[in-house]
């Protein structure tokens, strides 16, 4: 696969994909219940799209009899170190992948539902690790599970070097750059801040949700222009960055402990009836509102995160009450000086530029043939009108 194909490839699940908070909870248990471990044996199924580049078989023969040294974390990416010879596993949940000890239930995001059940083997399940050590009375059972299948399985010789991980932006736990680097790095860019954070090859592991509890903490509105941010933006992004990520982290991704300030306790009520219970600093109630930023839905606090200089035109009008951005999505590193006029796509816009484009491909099929009939119809009126003269006549003579 050439790495045109994997970026294209991988794009989608990695905006789907969990925050580094959910992998490193996965990572950590792989720590505690595989590390010092020997994998005795690996059930697979065969998955085509779950197992990119090596088949079920091939997954299973290179782990088999190999013991567990390591778990690590990378943005959205955990990983294995083995010993001995032969690559390591390299996973990434995508949007519902999770793991599941034997007698356990599986690790959800947000909240684990009623119907789930610690049946083994588990539904979904793509892999399932046997893991023993010496003394053991009862072997370890570790399985990989993926209802919607855009995780994936992969095999590396150096996980850190190769892709997945080897595309990746600086990881806001592990490598977060100095405040020089990430103004450099963020100035450059004349897209939304917001879709500058959800590109991986920025930002390894920053995922919707988390990209917006950092700008609801900064106090940068989601639309703000990356290249017209001032220098206390982007201290307070650069802190806010790091701090979330650290805080998600710290408790094990358990969102009932995340603090009450949190956008995230509040941000999940859109289009329900129940309200919620953020306020502003002085006590007020504050206002959620939610838009469309690089594709993804933006939660945002509208009283503490006005647009200041990003916008396309200067009316800051209104338009508080729309629900799609104006803005363009992440299109790579533009200029950074370049001005781009931008309007409003609405579903309205799109079905008037569909009719006419339409209209202008049928009049260039058409145009030709019905210019050709005209000119033949012109250069013909002389003949036609001769015609008519003559037949007049005779008629009038045979009336005579």
């Amino acid at each position: 696969m050439t790495m045109a194909m994997y970026t294209q490839f991988e794009r989608v699940s990695d905006l789907l994909a969990t925050t580094p908070s959910e992998v490193e909870r996965a990572a950590k248990l792989l720590r505690e219940v595989a590390v010092g471990k020997k994998i005795v044996d690996v059930e697979a199924v065969e998955d085509t799209i779950i197992f990119s580049g090596i088949s079920h078989e091939e997954f299973s023969a290179e782990l088999r009899g190999r013991t567990v040294r390591d778990a690590q974390r990378y943005g959205k990416v955990f990983y294995l170190l083995l010993d001995g010879k032969g690559r390591h596993p390299v996973m990434h949940f995508g949007m519902t992948g999770m793991l599941q000890v034997k007698g356990q239930l599986a690790t959800y995001y947000r909240e684990t539902p009623r119907k789930a059940s610690t049946d083994w083997p588990p539904r979904f399940m793509k892999f399932i690790l046997h893991l023993r050590s010496d003394g053991d009375a009862e072997e370890t059972q570790v399985a990989f599970l993926d209802a919607r299948r855009l995780g994936r399985v992969r095999l590396c010789k150096s996980p850190l070097t190769e892709p997945p991980i080897s595309t990746l932006g600086f990881d806001p736990i592990l490598s977060m750059p100095d405040l020089d680097d990430f103004k450099k790095g963020v100035r450059k860019r004349s897209c939304p801040i917001k879709a500058l954070l959800l590109d991986q090859s920025f930002s390894a592991g920053v995922g919707n949700w988390v990209a917006d509890e950092i700008l609801y903490h900064a106090r940068v509105h989601p639309e703000e222009r990356c290249n017209v941010l001032t220098d206390a933006q982007l201290e307070a992004l650069h802190t806010q960055t790091s701090e979330v990520c650290k805080l998600a982290v710290s408790v094990n991704a358990d969102d009932s402990k995340f603090p009450q300030d949190w956008l995230f306790k509040h941000r999940w009520g859109k289009g329900k009836k129940e309200k919620h219970t953020l306020t502003l600093p002085d006590g007020k109630p504050a206002t959620i509102k939610w838009i469309t930023v690089g594709g993804r839905t933006s939660a945002y606090v509208a009283e503490l995160q006005k647009l200041q200089r990003g916008k396309a035109t200067d009316a800051q009008s209104a338009d508080d009450d729309r629900d799609e951005s104006d803005l363009t999505p992440l299109s790579g590193d533009e200029d950074a000086g370049v001005e781009v006029k931008v309007q409003k796509v609405t579903r309205k816009l799109k079905r008037k530029v569909r009719q006419s484009h339409h209209k202008a491909r049928f009049c260039h099929i058409r145009q030709p043939h019905h210019a050709l009939r005209q000119l033949k119809t012109d250069e013909d009126a002389p003949k036609r009108t001769a015609r008519r003269k003559t037949t007049t006549a005779t008629r009038r003579t045979r009336a005579s």
